[in-house]
């Protein structure tokens, strides 16, 4: 088993499988996330950073999506 981590701390080029998506973030911003792909048990990879790290663009089942720190910061992955 690996290290859970939130996925706005990842670095470039990191990939993990999605564990979960925090309650805490709201079931709206929850089902959004859910609708564009990110899924428990995804493979999710951080493909670029903005300078001051918002947004993160990651590769998510073949496609690229751009995400909030705050929409990175709900998505726990297992590196």
């Amino acid at each position: 088993m690996g290290e859970v981590k939130k996925l706005s701390v990842l670095k470039v080029g990191q990939e993990g499988k999605i564990k979960s998506i925090s309650s805490k973030s709201g079931t709206v911003l929850k089902k959004r996330l859910l609708d564009m792909g990110c899924v428990a048990g995804c493979t999710i990879k951080v493909k670029k950073l903005a300078p001051l790290g918002d947004p993160v663009e990651v590769i998510v089942k073949s496609y690229s999506l751009s995400l909030r720190k705050e929409e990175a910061d709900a998505i726990e992955v297992e590196i």
